[in-house]
């Protein structure tokens, strides 16, 4: 996923209210940009990292510019833009990147399984054989170690418990982590920020659920899917 056109450079100065973000641009002037990220981003947000914006044309749009990437003082490139998640998952599809779904001829997104409450992100699939897979973006590192979720989620907990569902009726699933945090090298359930979302994983991972993370290669143009990371759950 390339970023055209080119994105603007500045300087973090606060995130504040959820959804907006003051940044100094290299010209000195200082615009609020849209945070489209509504987690804590601990580690995400810290004043004077390097941010990167997405300007709009559109007339109709409240605030013209939409923060994409910040640059930790490391050097690492994280992906703030949480919608992006789910777009790298359909081109990584579409590429036959990930190997674990090199056999599939056809995808669908934003899918409900017949007699199911939930949608989910994708169903894959090799003729009339379907596989279901919710996806979750990991921007929260300590260290190379990258974590889910950085915040309570009852709605992540839910899906997870749907899968396991899916799975016990002999449904293939497939959580993926999308790991948008070039820094992380492995991911595991964040059990200290959320004890019960890691009870749903568990119950997930005995019912026959596949967990799967991949990482991102990200610069100030781009960023694509380019390989698996261990997971542990």
């Amino acid at each position: 996923m390339f970023f055209s056109p080119s994105l603007l450079r500045g300087t973090l100065i606060k995130r504040y209210k959820r959804f907006l973000a003051d940044v100094e641009l290299e010209d000195g002037s200082i615009v609020t940009a849209h945070c489209p990220n509504t987690g804590a981003m601990t580690g995400c947000a810290e004043p004077g990292y390097t941010v990167y914006l997405s300007e709009s044309d559109n007339p109709k749009r409240k605030l013209k510019y939409t923060w994409e990437l910040a640059q930790t003082f490391e050097g690492d490139f994280i992906g703030i833009n949480t919608h992006n998640a789910n777009k790298l998952v359909a081109e990584a599809l579409n590429n036959k990147v990930l190997s674990a779904f090199s056999d599939i001829n056809h995808w669908k997104a934003e899918v409900t399984p017949p007699g199911g409450n939930s949608r989910f992100d994708f169903a894959c699939g090799q003729g009339d054989t379907l596989e279901y897979i919710e996806v979750k973006s990991v921007t929260l590192a300590r260290g190379n170690q990258g974590y889910f979720p950085d915040a309570v989620t009852a709605r992540g907990a839910k899906h997870c418990l749907e899968l396991a569902e899916l799975s016990q009726q002999g449904i293939s699933t497939c959580l993926l982590f999308c790991v948008q945090h070039s820094g992380v090298h492995s991911v595991q359930v964040a059990r200290d920020i959320d004890p019960v979302y890691a009870d749903a994983v568990n119950t997930a991972v005995a019912s026959g659920v596949k967990f799967l993370a991949a990482s991102c290669s990200i610069d100030e143009q781009k960023i694509v899917i380019n390989q698996t990371l261990p997971v542990n759950v």
